[in-house]
């Protein structure tokens, strides 16, 4: 019987935070690796990644809605998946008429990062504006398919469990795709030749360029890499949850301390800072009274919800995260390495 409330308390921790981060995790990874790029290559900080992340999702709204109203369906996946790389290409085109009209004039003047850093706060609100003026402030649901791979009363009934494990099919998408999306970037990074082209440029722009490494050639690249990864993770942050523009935005304080946490500059500390944030948002804020019931006697078990932080308080753990770091190893968890 004790085992069995084990595997109870086991299981209602997998559903309540090990999924569910796992999942968070992976969409703010593929954000995070994303600023990374831009921060790497172009050397700014992009504030308007965020809005970027909500401008791709919505162009993948627009496109799932027009695939569905033609009767285009995925089947038992999201439609959204159809949609994707069509929102992808938009986004790059978009991102790269953004950049002719306005950080190449910065880039040609060979202006600080805090100007672009500046010049990209004017960008984000833009794209606020541009979204919210296309799709509207509202929620817009967009998943269709099925749902849930693995149901809970299904998995209660098969074990005998008084817990069951929900698993929805959307979770399991956002893991698997972030994972080929972070091994591609990696072996691209690693592997190519303009990859190593883009770490030459990032490491020393004036050697790079005397080595024939063509500069405009590596932006261009690195915007479209950048807009494949930011709306990849939006639309997947979207089927998640749905979308909402105002979501997106308060995502822009998660991606930068996942960035710092990870060690800024590096695209393995973008990925490790990712599922640190995540798994530290989820866990703080969940209430494990339920948890410690079935672990506890009952002479012992908790009247409170046992939970650290509530969830109010989600986006203010990043913040507290990001001002413990900078305090205690500022350099991140990885020693940045850029690109």
């Amino acid at each position: 019987m004790e085992n069995f409330e084990f595997i109870n308390a086991m299981v209602l921790l997998a559903n309540f935070v090990i999924v569910p981060a796992l999942s968070y995790g992976s969409q703010l990874a593929l954000a995070t690796l994303s600023l990374t790029i831009i921060y790497g290559v172009l050397r700014f900080s992009n504030f308007a990644q965020a809005d970027w992340m909500s401008f791709g999702t919505m162009a993948t709204i627009l496109f799932t809605w027009l695939f569905q109203s033609a009767g285009i369906s995925a089947g038992i996946l999201p439609t959204a998946l159809l949609a994707l790389p069509f929102a992808i290409i938009v986004t790059a085109l978009f991102c790269l008429l953004i950049d002719r009209s306005v950080y190449s004039f910065y880039r040609k003047q060979k202006s600080q990062p805090i100007v672009l850093m500046i010049v990209s706060v004017g960008v984000m609100f833009i794209l606020q504006a541009v979204v919210r003026f296309i799709i509207g402030p509202n929620d817009r649901k967009f998943f269709d398919g099925e749902k849930y791979i693995v149901h809970a009363l299904d998995f209660k009934n098969y074990f005998g469990l008084a817990e069951g494990l929900t698993i929805k099919s959307t979770q399991l998408i956002t893991v698997i795709v972030a994972l080929v999306a972070m091994i591609s970037l990696f072996y691209f990074l690693q592997k190519t030749k303009l990859g190593k082209s883009m770490r030459a440029y990032s490491n020393n722009e004036d050697l790079a360029l005397l080595s024939g490494i063509n500069p405009e050639k590596i932006v261009i690249v690195t915007w479209i890499i950048s807009s494949i990864l930011i709306t990849t993770a939006g639309v997947l942050y979207g089927l998640d949850k749905s979308f909402k523009p105002f979501t997106y935005f308060n995502l822009l304080l998660p991606m930068f301390a996942a960035a710092i946490v990870g060690g800024i500059g590096s695209p393995i500390g973008a990925v490790i800072g990712g599922y640190v944030i995540a798994f530290s948002e989820i866990t703080l804020t969940y209430a494990y009274k339920k948890f410690f019931v079935y672990l506890l006697p009952e002479s012992l078990e908790p009247s409170g919800l046992m939970q650290v932080l509530s969830t109010d308080y989600k986006f203010a753990i990043s913040f507290i995260i990001l001002v413990i770091v900078l305090i205690v190893r500022p350099t991140g968890i990885v020693r940045g390495k850029i690109i």
